[in-house]
C-alpha cells in the first residue's frame, strides 16, 4: 500500500465483500444436508427450492445448508427464517412440498402448519 487512495480502495473492496455476508434483512431457507438428510432426499429438496426461486426470480432469498440437527426421523428438514418472525421448521419435505413452501411461505408469508416440526401449541 503506497497511498491514502490505495487504503480507501481497499476499504471500499472490503466493505463490498462484507455486504454479501449481511443477511439480517433477507429471507433465509436452510436445508438439512447431514448424512441422514441426504439419504432422505435433501439434495432433491435443495434443487427444487433453487429451481422454484429461480423460476420466480427471487434473487434476494438466501439458501444454505446445515448438518444434522438430531431429528433424523423428520428429514429432509427445511428451515424458513423471515426477518422479524420465528424460525419455522418443516419436516419430511419432498421436492413438491419444497416448491409449495417457496410459493406459500417464502412468497406469501403463509406457514403450512401441517408440515411443521416445531409446532407451537
Amino acid at each position: 500500500m503506497k497511498s491514502l487512495e490505495d487504503l480507501e480502495k481497499l476499504k471500499k473492496e472490503v466493505l463490498e465483500k462484507m455486504k454479501l455476508r449481511e443477511t439480517e434483512d433477507k429471507i433465509k431457507v436452510v436445508v438439512g444436508m447431514g448424512t441422514c438428510g441426504i439419504a432422505a432426499g435433501a439434495r432433491e429438496v435443495m434443487t427444487s427450492i433453487l429451481e422454484e426461486l429461480g423460476k420466480r426470480n427471487l434473487n434476494d432469498v438466501l439458501v444454505s445448508q446445515t448438518g444434522c440437527i438430531g431429528m433424523c426421523g423428520e428429514e429432509p428438514l427445511v428451515d424458513v427464517l423471515i426477518p422479524g418472525k420465528e424460525k419455522v421448521t418443516y419436516g419430511k419435505v419432498d421436492p413438491q412440498k419444497a416448491k409449495q413452501i417457496v410459493a406459500q411461505h417464502v412468497v406469501n408469508g403463509i406457514v403450512i402448519t401441517d408440515w411443521l416440526v416445531n409446532k407451537i401449541e
